[in-house]
């Protein structure tokens, strides 16, 4: 049996779904939109929540608190640092060994060089650090016993993929409406995810589940820079944007006139300095180490055109569902 937790969201509804069939219980804070019968409500916040049942060979570990405008900011580490700790306590009281865990490649920080799992870890927020030391807490849970456990640890770049509504559907959609002008020379790579290759690696790993330690980077390749992926959009879309750029050192100040809106109003903006920072910034990372051992079903285009075609191209009148980043 498989307990996936935080299950209700974007990776775990595409993960659900491509083992139905297995036995699998799914442990959210939020019901979850389509799999509501294996679906037990439950905050890892809560260590009585956490109902792991017999019978459990290996844990997914999705839930995270991830958004960047998490306020109090004190809620990354309830949720990914005590959280954490709850989940791995639960495990051992339940006799669970295996562990798959999704952590998150802003561990590296920003503007660094194509980094592999091995390079020093400088989080230049607090996801980053909550999950850095979330890491810290897996590995010393697995070193109390590492004959028996077995934990994978993934890093994957920024996932998107159809239903998505985090930054990446946010590009896309800008592109599509016309309203796209870049900020900074465009020259800047960016590593990105397809969740479709991110679910079967961690399928993958639960498949073939041995008594290690390992961590991967998880990223499809090749990295565009924003430039070609913003050409390669216009192209399958047959569209063309402003070819009007804003310098890098202005879209921070328009970003931080954003966040003094934002707390002045009380409300989420979808443009602050953070993102500005995070849509600049060099964000490329190695990850050989897991395209050593795992093909991906798609490629990064697959991808890309998957999700142009079912959110722009011919989306569905009914198809309402998404998940927010």
């Amino acid at each position: 049996m498989v307990t996936i937790i935080g299950g209700s969201g974007f990776v775990g509804s595409r993960l659900i779904s491509r083992l139905k069939g297995k036995n699998i219980l799914n442990i959210d804070k939020k019901p979850s939109p389509f799999y509501q019968k294996i679906t037990k409500i439950g905050d890892i916040r809560n260590y009585d929540q956490i109902l792991i049942p017999d019978g459990t060979k290996s844990v997914v570990l999705l839930a995270a608190e991830h958004r960047d405008d998490v306020n109090p900011q004190s809620l990354y580490y309830d949720v990914n640092c005590e959280g954490t700790k709850n989940v791995l306590k639960k495990m051992d009281e339940m006799g669970v060994k295996n562990l798959i865990f999704t952590s998150s490649v802003a561990v590296y920080g920003l503007n660094k060089n194509n980094p592999d799992e091995n390079h020093e870890i400088d989080p230049f927020n607090h996801y980053g650090k909550s999950k850095w030391e979330a890491e810290k807490i897996i590995r010393e849970w697995y070193e109390s016993d590492k004959e028996q456990k077995s934990v994978v640890i993934i890093r994957p770049t920024v996932i998107f993929g159809e239903r998505n509504r985090g930054n990446v559907y946010n590009l896309l959609k800008y592109i599509s409406d016309g309203k796209f002008i870049m900020v900074g020379s465009g020259q800047n790579k960016k590593s990105m995810a397809y969740v479709g290759n991110v679910v079967q690696f961690i399928i993958q790993n639960i498949e073939k589940s041995k008594k290690s330690y390992n961590v991967y980077n998880y990223s499809d390749k090749p990295d565009y820079n924003m430039l070609d992926l913003t050409k390669f959009i216009e192209n399958k879309m047959k569209i063309k944007t402003l070819e009007l750029k804003i310098p890098y050192k202005i879209g921070l100040i328009l970003g931080k006139i954003f966040d003094i809106m934002s707390f002045i109003l009380k409300k989420k903006l979808p443009i602050s300095s953070v993102r500005v920072k995070k849509f600049c910034a060099t964000t490329q990372f190695n990850s050989s180490k897991a395209h050593k051992i795992f093909k991906p079903p798609y490629t990064i285009d697959d991808g890309l055109e998957k999700t142009l075609h079912h959110e722009f191209i011919s989306p569905k009148e009914d198809d309402v569902l998404f998940y927010s980043e």
